[in-house]
């Protein structure tokens, strides 16, 4: 009865657990690169304007920021996958003027990837099968990663701890209160966000230049 208690309860968390211990980041970020491959099916292609695509490496730069894409039609407003990719939909940058509000999105995002790992959660919806097949074979069951692309489609977005948020958003010397009130417009369940926001009252460079923020609009096209 110890070893099966062993077996049912202690195995599945400490075999995922060794597993994300190895993986390395090239193959988190292969991972990644499948699941985006897999959400495209149902959103369309990334975006990928030259002009686009060269404004939105500067904000990436600017965020420090890993690997940025952005879809046209995704059904949530962002979404972060292993190896530090964070997936943002068009209307993020399309539906507003103000460029920190798509900062907000990717530091929103940035958050959520630091305080745990997407590929934890891959392996804990995938389930023991595929955390031995990572660990053995360094490979995931297309199967596998097709049910967890749509189950990331399908569930909620879940908050950043808005103290951790209010942090990033002073590090990069950028007004939360835009980004609160795009995610409500009332303000009522984004209030932390906007009490707090660290730049109030401050003068803040621009995030990037006017010319840069309208090619980064662009980048679905028309």
């Amino acid at each position: 009865l110890v070893v099966l208690a062993a077996a049912v309860f202690w195995l599945p968390g400490a075999l995922r657990d060794h597993t994300l211990n190895i993986v390395p980041q090239v193959k988190r970020a292969e991972i990644g690169g499948a699941l985006l491959r897999r959400i495209e099916r149902v959103s369309g292609p990334a975006c990928a304007d030259p002009g686009g695509l060269a404004a939105l490496a500067l904000l990436s730069g600017r965020l420090d920021a890993t690997t940025l894409a952005v879809l046209p039609q995704m059904t949530r407003d962002s979404l972060h996958l292993p190896g530090g990719v964070v997936v943002l939909d068009r209307g993020v940058i399309e539906d507003h003027e103000d460029p920190d509000v798509a900062a907000g999105y990717i530091l929103h995002e940035t958050v959520r990837l630091e305080a745990s790992d997407p590929l934890a959660d891959v392996l804990k919806v995938a389930g023991l099968r595929e955390s031995f097949r990572l660990l053995t074979t360094g490979q995931l069951d297309a199967a596998a990663l097709d049910a967890y692309a749509e189950y990331l489609m399908t569930q909620p977005a879940a908050d950043a701890d808005p103290a951790d948020l209010l942090d990033r958003f002073e590090r990069a010397k950028l007004r939360s209160t835009p980004y609160a009130y795009a995610r409500d417009i009332t303000g009522e369940t984004t209030l932390a966000l906007i009490e707090g926001d660290p730049m109030s009252g401050k003068l803040t460079e621009p995030l990037m230049s006017d010319g840069n923020w309208l090619r980064l609009q662009a980048i679905c096209g028309s």
